[in-house]
């Protein structure tokens, strides 16, 4: 089996590290790329897990010594970055690779690698963002508004890329957002690789088909227009967030 490279990007708080976490417990063979950064870790992160912690000198070296596939440097403080090593190790073992990176590092690997599988993983609307990054900051024990409403911004200019990615998911209900990434995934198995897919194999397919951005016009409409975005131009067009928080 030849692997098949998959970016997931998404704004912070949409789900994508659970869309990841579960579609890896349902399909084999999917490997997923632990990023590098120099930010400190949060809440109950650990080293190697959530994130590989270095310092900015030694991310830095890496940088020099060409081991990253990507790297940015993300809000002005901090850098993230996907060690080529990742995807070395999978294509050796014939696994598959998912890299959860933002829309910078995302546009980097579609230049080096056309052939990878895109995915942009929205929010519903901009309330649940809200709610969802509340409380992931509760979490890191941090709850701050101003910190708070400056990750929305960031999310709506990051929403604003959609159109450069192959597939879309919106993460309303868990479980349906997790049927449809696997679909995704099978299906590239399918059409590159010739592999079988086991069952419901037309209904896999239709599914697929359904998340491609071509044929999601329809259901991003609403989610756009929520966060003012223009889906046309792809530009953000009124500002979002006056609905009430409930808390």
């Amino acid at each position: 089996m030849a692997g098949i490279l998959f970016i997931i990007s998404a704004p912070s708080g949409s789900g994508k590290s659970t869309l990841v976490s579960e579609l890896r417990k349902q399909v084999s063979g999917v490997d997923f790329s632990v990023s590098w950064t120099t930010r400190a870790p949060r809440g109950s992160e650990e080293n190697g897990r959530e994130y590989n912690f270095t310092t900015r000198e030694e991310f830095k070296r890496m940088i020099d010594a060409g081991l990253f596939l990507e790297h940015a440097e993300v809000f002005g403080n901090h850098l993230y970055g996907t060690a080529r090593s990742s995807l070395d190790q999978a294509r050796r073992d014939g696994h598959d690779l998912v890299l959860d990176i933002d829309v910078q590092g995302g546009s980097q690997v579609r230049a080096k690698m056309p052939e990878a599988v895109s995915i942009f993983v929205l929010p519903p609307s901009p309330k649940e963002l809200r709610t969802r990054l509340r409380n992931r900051m509760r979490a890191e024990g941090m709850v701050d508004d101003a910190e708070l409403y400056r990750r929305l911004g960031e999310a709506t200019k990051e929403i604003e890329n959609y159109k450069q990615y192959g597939y879309i998911l919106i993460n309303d209900f868990l479980d349906r957002a997790v049927a449809q990434l696997e679909a995704i995934v099978l299906a590239e198995r399918y059409y590159r690789n010739g592999e079988a897919i086991a069952y419901r194999q037309r209904r896999v397919l239709e599914v697929a088909a359904a998340c491609l951005q071509v044929n999601s016009q329809e259901r991003l409409k609403p989610v756009l227009e929520a966060f003012g975005i223009d889906g046309e131009s792809g530009q953000q067009q009124l500002p979002f967030g006056d609905e009430p928080d409930d808390d």
